[in-house]
């Protein structure tokens, strides 16, 4: 009877779903002109622009522009042909702008040469010094003059790697570009996506086509799928029989992409060409920038693009959106919002699209535009209390800093080690890593998602792994901002990596939810993720300069988590987990230090014993922002 009901509302659902794909696509038809553009820029490349314009427009009746750039294609591509939704949001399709959909250069149907995160030239000299910027300043001005009945202001926004392009195009600085929304942008590769604080995210292995291949000329086909391939169903059997990462050559020896991430291992000149946070400044339209908490793709880039334009323009409009979502999941409503097993609440989605996003947009394209959009500077969602909170800064200006202290027997508190000498040591074998997820199909899947907020009990009872432990909490404490990882350590090698978590313990008695979309597990005692990163110690001084270990010798590493806003609850604890592999996820550490991670031999990995030290003269730690 329940699987029966339970099958009906899935059929109801799915019905719905696709009765309102099919009421957006007739009322795009039904409201919207559809024209296909090559338009020139100045080195001569034209770039392929598909514009969605309201019928009703008129001299009397002017709409601004919405614009995304993108590597991803502009599909559907011919005159009759209509897409299933236009712009961020039903609300923003419905309240109609002149939308606007552009190849980037070199991508399907546009002329010219593609890069990854195409390098900003600050000073260009001439009609050949190209990049985002230029490109959309061309652009926008084809636009104004060509496209009738428009107000003359244009907004840009973009998801993932078109967030990347709406943030570098915004550098255009067209006095009618008037509001930028880079929602989860790549900032920097280095940081994002194919690294973490440059260990290689081993779980993008097959992406690299879609990133490493140039089609011929311009295309409607996506030209680099006969190069992707099917990996065993295990990923992470086939990622380990697959050994050190020269070995991906098979499948990449063309790859433009993946040779040039073999031959840059650091953060030389090649990487920080196409780090866009250090150009962004003199930005004086609105920027909102927007982020989900368990992004696995990137978190980074939101977080230090909102900063750095904040440190940078002060006094520009920047807000920052962050809520409980994984990668670009604001932009679909699905009801109930969970990622993975934790339920946050009911269409918060669609509340982010009407309250906040549309918001922004109205009033910077269609309204005043004066700022005063009744908007707070932060819109973050609490992911442990499970709602929105508004903030004036972020960081806040008055959380209290406090560090949470590892100790002997796994405790973990706020007060510093006494003891003389303690530590803990465990091994790592690069031959039996710690998977990162217990969900192995999403270790074949093209990208990670659902181990950003995963139970974590799976890795606590490895021995290659350290727990620390809080007692029970007797009240509430808001962890809110930024969090570093202050390791000392030592180990037998020349190398390691250390992968850190922060967790939130359920109580013992915690009762599921009615919406746990796997019926074996229990949240009692669940060990939800809350954060995580990687740091490999080569890089501890310099990310451009890597230098080995002293064997034996006391270390200190220092790396930065990202944000979060999380409460732990009165009757959970918090958790900490210290290991050093998280397999596929990032590449193993030969832990045996070799010049090029990607160029070491099977030989090199070596089986290693970290310690890490929680004693007076050597305290390791959690430094966390703590709001009141």
């Amino acid at each position: 009877m329940i699987k029966n009901l339970l099958r009906a509302a899935l059929i109801v659902l799915a019905q719905h779903a696709y009765g309102q794909i099919a009421s957006d696509e007739q009322y795009i038809r039904e409201n919207y002109s559809k024209a296909e553009y090559d338009i020139p820029v100045r080195d001569g490349v034209k770039l392929h622009t598909i514009v969605y314009s309201p019928k009703d427009a008129s001299a009397d009746k002017k709409y601004p522009f919405l614009m995304q750039r993108t590597c991803y294609s502009v599909a559907p591509y011919g005159a009759d042909k209509y897409p299933p939704r236009l712009g961020p949001s039903p609300a923003l399709m419905r309240d109609k702008f002149i939308f606007v959909y552009q190849d980037v250069r070199g991508r399907y149907m546009s002329e010219g040469t593609w890069t990854n995160m195409t390098p900003h030239i600050d000073q260009k000299k001439g009609k050949n010094d190209v990049d985002e910027a230029s490109d959309t300043y061309d652009t926008i001005e084809w636009l104004l003059q060509n496209v009738a009945n428009n107000n003359g202001r244009v907004g840009q926004w973009g998801i993932s790697y078109p967030g990347f392009y709406t943030t570098a195009s915004a550098l255009a600085g067209h006095p009618a570009l008037k509001a930028s929304s880079p929602q989860a942008p790549i900032a920097d590769f280095f940081f994002d996506d194919f690294h973490h604080n440059g260990a290689f995210t081993q779980g993008y292995y097959l992406t690299f086509p879609v990133f490493g291949i140039k089609p011929p000329k311009p295309t409607t086909d996506s030209w680099f799928a006969g190069e992707m391939f099917t990996p065993k169903p295990d990923g992470y059997t086939f990622n380990l029989e697959m050994g050190s990462l020269k070995n991906f050559d098979k499948y990449y020896s063309q790859n433009f992409y993946w040779q040039e991430t073999v031959n840059h291992p650091n953060k030389d000149e090649f990487w920080k060409k196409r780090d866009i946070l250090p150009h962004l400044k003199g930005v004086k339209h609105a920027f909102m920038t927007v982020g989900g908490w368990f992004d696995a793709e990137d978190l980074y880039g939101p977080l230090n693009t909102y900063k750095t334009l904040e440190k940078n323009n002060p006094s520009m409009y920047n807000t920052l959106v962050v809520g409980p979502f994984g990668h670009g999941r604001w932009s679909r409503e699905t009801g109930h919002t969970l990622h993975n097993d934790i339920y946050f609440g009911d269409s918060i989605a669609t509340f982010y699209q009407n309250n906040i996003e549309a918001k922004f947009f109205k009033h910077f394209l269609k309204e005043a535009g004066d700022g005063k959009t009744g908007l707070p500077e932060a819109y973050l969602f609490d992911t442990g209390k499970k709602e929105w909170k508004t903030f004036d800064k972020w960081p806040v200006t008055n959380a209290e800093k406090r560090k949470l202290y590892f100790h002997s027997k796994g405790k973990l508190d706020f007060n510093a080690p006494k003891e003389g000498q303690s530590a803990t040591a465990y091994v790592s074998d690069p031959l039996k890593p710690v998977p990162y997820t217990a969900n192995y199909k999403q270790m074949s899947g093209f990208t990670p998602f659902e181990y950003m907020s995963e139970d974590q009990r799976f890795a606590a009872t490895r021995p290659d792994v350290l727990v620390f432990e809080t007692d029970i909490l007797t009240e509430d404490v808001t962890l809110g901002g930024e969090i570093n990882a202050l390791l000392k350590f030592s180990t037998t090698g020349t190398d390691a990596d250390f992968f850190v978590k922060l967790i939130d313990v359920y109580p013992d008695d915690e009762k599921n939810h009615a919406y746990m979309p796997d019926p074996k597990v229990v949240l009692a005692g669940y060990q939800q993720m809350v954060r995580s990163e990687v740091m490999r110690a080569r890089f501890r001084n310099s990310f451009e300069k890597p230098e080995p270990v002293v064997v034996g010798k006391v270390t200190d590493l220092k790396f930065r988590l990202q944000d979060v806003l999380h409460t732990f609850k009165k009757g959970h604890r918090m958790m900490v987990q210290v290991q050093s592999t998280a397999f596929p996820l990032f590449d193993r550490n030969p832990q045996k230090y070799v010049q090029n991670i990607y160029k070491a031999q099977d030989s090199d990995f070596i089986t290693a014993k970290h310690t890490i030290y929680h004693q007076a003269d050597a305290p390791s730690s959690l430094e966390v922002e703590i709001i009141k």
